[in-house]
């Protein structure tokens, strides 16, 4: 009966572990990084910024119990096929993946939002509603686009753009703590929304 009871407990035990091996996740990509500066506007860095809005987004959705993982934590070049290969190591996740935007003509500001694939559509659409509407910004819509990291990654993918640094203003806002506090937050509901 003891040996019955003991592997009735251990197989137990491995069903839970599987199925606690399937939670839900968010993989956070702090865009660019390394040699790859990004934008560079005014001496203000894009690679830094995604990773000051990456690492506070972090920290949102672990008050909310979502599970985390980050491709980048420091400033380190990482490509994105290995982007890619780090979500595709989870069986279930949500990929997000912060960057600012820069264009020629200094005049252009706003949020833009991309996905690549259906099963991507409602992550970018909720993230784009929050940060759209916590944040007094340009909506400069909701995208398809096939890039890279999102057409690699296994899992439901999302990038978004948190503003233009190329126009001295809104790269002024985009430099503050508290721009990238609100984005950060932002983002989070959006992600939460979809995940729970």
């Amino acid at each position: 009966m003891k040996s019955f009871t003991l592997s009735l407990l251990l197989t137990f035990g491995l069903i839970c572990s599987a199925w606690a091996g399937t939670g839900q996740r968010v993989i956070i990509d702090a865009g660019h990084g390394g040699k790859d500066r990004g934008a560079i506007w005014g001496g203000v860095h894009e690679a830094t910024l995604n990773l000051r809005v990456a690492t506070m987004l972090e920290k949102e959705l672990k008050k909310s119990g979502i599970k985390v993982t980050m491709t980048r934590r420091s400033d380190i070049f990482i490509s994105l096929a290995k982007r890619a290969e780090i979500a595709n190591r989870y069986r279930k996740a949500h990929f997000v993946s912060i960057h600012f935007n820069a264009f020629t003509d200094r005049r252009v500001t706003g949020v833009e939002t991309f996905f690549a694939g259906k099963a991507g559509y409602p992550l970018a659409r909720n993230i784009h509603r929050e940060f759209s509407r916590s944040i007094k910004i340009k909506n400069r819509g909701l995208r398809y686009r096939p890039f890279a990291v999102l057409t690699k990654t296994r899992h439901p993918a999302a990038l978004i753009e948190c503003g233009y640094i190329s126009n001295s203003r809104e790269r002024a806002r985009c430099n503050t703590t508290s721009f990238q506090s609100a984005a950060a937050k932002a983002i989070a509901r959006g992600i939460v929304k979809t995940v729970k």
